[in-house]
């Protein structure tokens, strides 16, 4: 397909090892792929993209106007663009003030990847340098942001989260794109399958051998090795590695029993309708 496929995720939901693995499954014969040069083409908030594109300096510019601009540079982007371009997305599903979603859908296709609130929890908190307890308190703010100071000019635009919750019904129930959902734990458990049903919703095909060759080389060893050898140049630097246990299950033996509690009130009726508790309230990953 040609123009843009979003790579959407709330934080530490796997985005980045996903992007990885389509860089090795779509790279030329000799090409040389590492987690510093991936096969992808941005982020959503990038600054120097939308300044690029636009021709204009968003320095000076509101928040809202900002989105406004964001919204028409990758919309022109979509239009303009003759191969499948990825850009990796962290903002929730939400809208300009008049009704406009602010991220473009004419020639687009949506990819959600959502993990278990309970290992984004630790992993987010870890992420961001920050107290578990404060991090627990972030998933439940509907008016989360990440780069939202205004004391200085970052490289990223401020991007809405909401809550967890919200940022996953915000990406799973939007309309004016085709999207496909893939869960964490099923890209750990059974990666030729998952990694085949969302590129088939690309409409890119490749046989399970050539996909379990790219699901290798994208392991999450390899990944935390690398960054061990040659850095990641996404690390924020607050957080001591970007990559750190790539498993499912993790929170058992990180989070309390009083911030598992805390974490179910919050957003149950998400997680079970994802599968992440039973019928009972119990989680079961």
């Amino acid at each position: 397909m040609s123009g843009l496929v979003y790579l959407a995720s709330y934080p530490k939901s796997g985005n980045t090892w996903f992007r990885t693995f389509l860089s090795f499954l779509l790279k030329e014969k000799d090409e040389e792929i590492t987690i510093n040069h991936l096969k992808t083409h941005g982020i959503f908030s990038s600054r120097s993209i939308v300044d690029e594109i636009s021709g204009m300096k968003t320095s000076n510019m509101t928040f809202s106007e900002i989105d406004e601009l964001r919204h028409s540079s990758f919309e022109y982007l979509a239009e303009k663009t003759r191969i499948m371009s990825i850009i990796k997305i962290h903002d929730a599903y939400t809208f300009l003030p008049d009704g406009t979603a602010l991220v473009p859908g004419n020639q687009s296709k949506a990819i959600y990847i959502l993990r278990n609130p309970l290992d984004v929890a630790v992993s987010f908190a870890h992420h961001s340098n920050k107290e578990i307890d404060r991090t627990i308190e972030d998933m439940a703010n509907e008016r989360f942001a990440m780069c939202g100071a205004k004391k200085r000019l970052l490289k990223q635009f401020r991007q809405q989260l909401l809550s967890w919750s919200g940022h996953v019904e915000s990406w799973t129930t939007a309309a004016n794109m085709p999207i496909h959902v893939v869960r964490y734990e099923d890209m750990l458990k059974s990666p030729v399958e998952t990694f085949k049903a969302a590129l088939v919703f690309l409409g890119l095909d490749f046989s399970d051998e050539e996909i379990e060759c790219a699901v290798k080389l994208a392991s999450f060893d390899r990944l935390k090795e690398q960054e061990k050898k040659i850095g990641f140049r996404e690390k924020p630097t607050q957080a001591k590695s970007f990559f750190r246990e790539g498993k499912a299950g993790g929170w058992r033996n990180r989070l309390t029993e009083e911030q598992v509690d805390k974490l179910i009130r919050d957003h149950a009726k998400v997680m079970r309708r994802w599968g992440y508790l039973d019928d009972a309230g119990t989680p079961v990953i």
